[in-house]
């Protein structure tokens, strides 16, 4: 079975890995990887080399994204990577007898868009999901319209797919893939990751991920500032942030954390951390802050508290674990107090079911085997 996995950024990629190592170690299938958007941007680290350090081939890599993060440059790198990919299905639509697309980024739904005339059978993952503070909640339903094929994290996101395309039929729950690379991966140390990034984890630290909201995009240079100034009074923790996305305005939120917080040896600004350093930091952080669906999917598996600020996932089913914050640096503040008075968290996770990869590839050797 011929299967091609588009990948547009280190975090769709982190999600596929599961996936990845299984279809690549099953003489069953054959694999081609199609990389895209930041993957290929100097600007977002390039992060086609964790594709290949991890030991995958990329066969195909598209280039398309603009240096620019207007409103005006994200539809215009939706056009350029939909004309780049017209070309590219024109070529190779033959060659796949199915082709995975993750999520919600405007990168992917325009991949996607330009196979629907070739009749492409598209399987996507993690349909269903809400996030009312992105216009990616846009991309997302419009990417589950365009596929055959569609494995969701929860009974809940199963059917609301169900309802986007009018049947229930080739809709599975299968949980959500990145959770085995927990059991999956092995972690750092806390010495090895001070090794690697010169950040001790044994310092009491908070994990940040914040994006730009992309539909209240004027709002961004308040919520960035609102949050900058918590972080400069959080005396009591270091900060370990992660960068955000190539989003519309996320070269404002960028700039804000890079000005007023380059030079403070509490705080370290990471471009990408990569999935292995990323899942150490949260392990031994204290909590995790910010806007990202990783704090919302992943981190209740490592019983860890997050402090969700904002709209921009709003809509997502969330853990016992989340506390939505509005992006007001009072409220900031007192979820950070509460979290310090809590109990350890030990509600588990709503988003995990166990071999999820396993059960994926069961099914894809199920819808062959009836397609003969």
């Amino acid at each position: 079975m011929r299967i091609g996995v588009l990948t547009s950024s280190r975090a769709d990629f982190g999600i596929y890995l599961p996936l990845l190592r299984r279809l690549r170690d099953d003489h069953f299938f054959e694999l081609e990887i199609i990389a895209f958007g930041t993957h290929l941007s100097t600007l977002h680290g390039e992060t086609i080399e964790q594709i290949t350090e991890k030991g995958f081939k990329v066969k195909y890599k598209i280039e398309s994204m603009l240096l620019s993060d207007s409103a005006e440059s994200i539809s215009t790198a939706i056009g350029l990577t939909t004309v780049k990919f017209a070309s590219f299905w024109a070529q190779y639509a033959a060659d796949f007898d199915l082709v995975f697309c993750l999520g919600d980024r405007y990168e992917m739904f325009a991949a996607v868009t330009a196979g629907i005339p070739f009749n492409i059978p598209f399987a996507h993952l993690h349909g269903g999901e809400t996030t009312l503070g992105a216009i990616d909640n846009v991309f997302r339903h419009a990417i589950t319209l365009a596929s055959q094929y569609h494995f969701v994290a929860t009974a809940h996101y199963a059917n609301r797919v169900g309802t986007i395309i009018n049947s229930h039929e080739h809709i599975y729950q299968i949980g959500a893939l990145s959770l085995e690379n927990i059991t999956d991966m092995d972690l750092l140390s806390i010495k090895e990751f001070q090794r690697k990034w010169g950040i001790d984890l044994s310092i009491k630290t908070i994990l940040t991920t914040f994006h730009p909201e992309t539909v209240n995009a004027d709002q961004n240079v308040y919520y960035t500032n609102e949050l900058v100034s918590v972080i400069e009074h959080s005396t009591d923790y270091q900060l370990l942030i992660t960068m955000p996305n190539a989003d519309t305005a996320g070269s404002k939120v960028r700039n804000i954390l890079i000005d007023r917080l380059k030079g403070n040896d509490k705080v370290f600004l990471i471009e990408n951390l990569g999935s292995q350093s990323y899942f150490t930091a949260m392990k031994y952080c204290s909590f995790l802050m910010g806007n990202t669906s990783s704090g919302i999917i992943e981190a209740a598996s490592f019983g860890k508290y997050v402090i969700n600020l904002g709209d921009r996932q709003k809509g997502r089913a969330f853990g016992d674990n989340v506390i939505n914050v509005p992006l007001i640096k009072e409220d900031i503040q007192r979820a950070i107090e509460k979290i310090e008075i809590s109990e350890p968290y030990e509600g588990g996770n709503i988003y995990y079911k166990e071999n999820s990869a396993n059960e994926l590839i069961k099914i894809l050797k199920k819808l062959a085997s009836h397609a003969k």
